[in-house]
């Protein structure tokens, strides 16, 4: 209990020096930051892992779909479907034994199915790539309010120093003057 009330202290000390504001009065993400300043912990992460743990099956299934759907293959896969369906209906129109004969009515109804089945798939996995860059861009914030509270330290502590060198230096030539 008493090592949790000192850190709780050295926090609030941290983020008053640091931030100018009381601990108790910073949102989620700076406590965060100040946290681990104060027990000396990166607060980086590697979104990519931390997002994909959180996907479902059906986000997953969704993501390889769009990811499949917006290839070359799959382009180059459709456009050979649909020519071998054109010119085997268009072949068995002379036979009379075409399923789909021109205007190709079938293959239509089926383009459009597709297209509005593929939609809504690519659009949850653009709005899933939304929520991760948002994700990313709360993750680079708190990296650099870190680097920039770090860096504050460092300022101070050679500061410190320095007028710690400048105190010595004098009684440092007195002590010369003397010999």
């Amino acid at each position: 209990m008493m090592a949790s009330l000192a850190m709780k202290k050295y926090f609030e000390n941290l983020a008053k020096a640091l931030l100018g504001v009381k601990y108790n009065e910073l949102n989620d993400l700076d406590k965060k930051v100040i946290e681990s300043i104060g027990n000396q912990e990166p607060v980086a992460e590697n979104i990519n892992v931390v997002f994909h743990e959180q996907l479902s099956i059906g986000q997953k299934l969704a993501d390889k779909v769009a990811s499949f759907g917006g290839s070359w293959t799959f382009i180059l896969i459709f456009v050979g479907i649909m020519a071998i369906w054109m010119g085997v209906n268009s072949y068995w129109v002379l036979a009379e034994k075409a399923f789909d004969p021109y205007p190709f009515i079938l293959l239509n109804l089926a383009l459009s199915t597709l297209a509005a089945l593929q939609a809504p798939i690519i659009m949850m996995s653009q709005n899933r790539q939304v929520a991760k860059d948002r994700l990313e861009i709360t993750a680079n914030y708190q990296v650099s309010l870190k680097t920039d509270l770090e860096i504050i330290r460092l300022h101070q502590k050679l500061d410190d120093l320095q007028a710690l060198v400048e105190q010595l230096q004098p009684a440092n030539n007195q002590h010369k003057d003397e010999q």
